[in-house]
């Protein structure tokens, strides 16, 4: 009893535990965000499944761990708890990856309607809300350990609450700013995992028993730790050429015998093709070509080109590539999407990026532009920040006065009601002319604005000026389906953009049209055949 009182007595001990508890509470919910958005984005949407599902955890374990702590009061029922939810954690980078395909693989033969929503939902319900339970038993439960008197009881429970939330506080920059992107999600789980490990081990150890626990949790660490250090989320393909984590993003690189590809995503959305050969992509980067054409750039005297969303800097490879007058300069927020673009698709050293968001750039940058490509959206990942009439008032602002923007958009539907629609009615109510053309074979749509009415007049002479081939038999295609954009009613604002509820709709649509050909692929194949195909 007196060791049990020793450690128990010890207030920086238990101080120490609510500290490193609401750390790895903030720790696992960074993780999970990063764990999920390869495979379901990270959208507003996830994000608010991951928080809601880890508070109703937290919520039933400060319930649970009240009533426990009252009616047995026996701490090494708490440390043990401590240790399952340790090595929970270190599990997560070896299972949690291979739960969320199965998921994924059995609710495309039962879900319908909101596939994305329900299958994070459930990743998370299986995959993080047991550990989190189980710490957040332990504020209850270290109250009812550290209070000597009804005296000072407020006092005590204040002082572990503020424990707990510098711990928390720490748990959110660690992870972000350091963990994830020098080491990836999988080690910084196992990082906060060991320090919990180290809370409960220590514990047993001053105490004198439970020794075997001990070390059965350490040899289960360990192999968590062998198996789950990668940092592989496409785990079942390995011909990817690069796979990789930023402070922002899941980083994907594949190559085949004419494309090198980059996607944010394991499973949908290609963000950047660049083709080997150095010919047209005959993807929304050849439709984009219009608005410097438009422009007339190459008879401009020093035309300026700004690309806000650069990724691997494509468009601007192309705009090189075809107006060698033209001056290119991007926007990036990731700075390691920019190291790719350098390393893998052959992005020019001259071609200035600078790492910055989008309209903070435009926000501090006084330069005015002949063309402004906005390529900022991916998948349901809208930035609504960049969707608002705010926003392209900015970018108005900074074209000259017959300056052309062009803006990709993806998931375009005919649906007035739709992001598209919507983003096109933001767009139309800033710019006098609006035009659009459709992607062949593809849900994207380039939309043209400009203020002056001429830009569109002048297009067939600035077209058959253009050197004969793929560009110019290009342009006259996008000449042919090009149409007057008319505005509807729905506008996105800074107060009001609710872009990732009208995205998830979308992706939930094209899901749909397309899950009962993965149902058969999955009844005959398999999940290994679902996972390939």
């Amino acid at each position: 009893m007196e060791r049990n009182r020793t450690i128990l007595d010890n207030k920086t001990y238990l101080y120490a535990t609510e500290f490193f508890a609401g750390m790895a509470v903030m720790a696992v919910e960074l993780g999970a965000s990063r764990l999920l958005a390869p495979y379901f984005s990270s959208s507003q949407i996830v994000w608010t499944i991951i928080i809601g599902t880890i508070m109703i955890a937290m919520a039933l374990g400060n319930i649970w761990g009240g009533r426990t702590a009252d009616k047995d009061p026996d701490p090494d029922r708490l440390y043990r708890r401590i240790l399952i939810a340790a090595i929970w954690i270190a599990a997560i980078p070896v299972v949690g990856k291979y739960v969320i395909i199965g998921i994924t693989g059995l609710l495309v033969l039962t879900v319908n309607t909101n596939f994305l929503i329900w299958a994070a939902f459930f990743a998370c319900m299986i995959v993080f809300v047991f550990p989190l339970f189980l710490l957040g038993t332990i504020t209850p439960s270290l109250i009812k350990y550290s209070t000597d008197n009804l005296e000072h009881n407020a006092r005590v429970a204040g002082n572990l609450s503020a424990f707990n939330t510098v711990g928390s506080i720490i748990g959110t920059y660690l992870p972000t700013f350091v963990t994830i992107p020098s080491v990836g999600t999988s080690v910084t789980f196992l990082i906060f995992s060991g320090i919990l490990l180290l809370i409960g081990i220590l514990y047993f150890i001053s105490m004198g028993r439970s020794r075997r626990m001990a070390v059965i949790s350490v040899i289960l660490f360990l192999v968590c730790s062998l198996l789950g250090h990668t940092d592989r989320f496409a785990f079942w393909d390995n011909s990817l050429t690069y796979e990789g984590e930023s402070i922002y993003n899941y980083l994907q690189v594949k190559e085949d015998e004419r494309s090198v590809i980059f996607s944010t995503n394991v499973l949908f959305g290609v963000q950047s093709v660049k083709m080997k050969e150095d010919e047209l992509t005959g993807m929304y980067y050849d439709y984009a070509l219009a608005a410097p054409v438009m422009a007339d750039v190459s008879a401009r005297k020093n035309p300026r080109m700004l690309v806000l969303g650069m990724g691997t800097g494509t468009f601007a490879g192309q705009c090189r590539k075809y107006f060698p007058g033209l001056l290119v300069e991007g926007v990036e927020i990731d700075q390691k999407i920019t190291d790719l673009a350098h390393e893998y698709f052959d992005l020019s050293p001259d071609i200035p990026v600078t790492t910055y968001d989008g309209r903070a750039f435009l926000n501090v940058s006084k330069e005015k532009y002949d063309v402004i490509m906005v390529d900022a959206y991916q998948d349901i990942t809208i930035p609504f920040q960049m969707s608002s009439t705010e926003f392209f008032t900015l970018v108005r602002d900074h074209l000259k006065p017959d300056g052309v923007m062009v803006v990709n958009m993806n998931m375009y539907t005919e649906d007035q009601n739709s992001i598209s629609g919507w983003l096109s009615n933001t767009i139309a109510s800033v710019f006098d002319h609006v035009y659009t053309v459709d992607v062949a074979g593809s849900t994207n749509r380039e939309l043209i604005a400009t203020l002056d009415s001429s830009i569109r007049e002048g297009l067939p002479d600035k077209i058959s000026s253009l050197p004969p081939g793929e560009l110019r038999t290009m342009m006259y295609r996008v000449d042919r389906s090009l149409s007057d954009y008319h505005k509807g009613e729905g506008i996105f604002t800074d107060d009001k953009a609710p872009v990732e509820l009208m995205g998830m709709k979308v992706i939930d649509s094209l899901i749909s049209n397309e899950i009962d050909y993965y149902r058969d692929i999955l009844k005959k194949e398999g999940i290994p055949g679902l996972m390939n195909n």
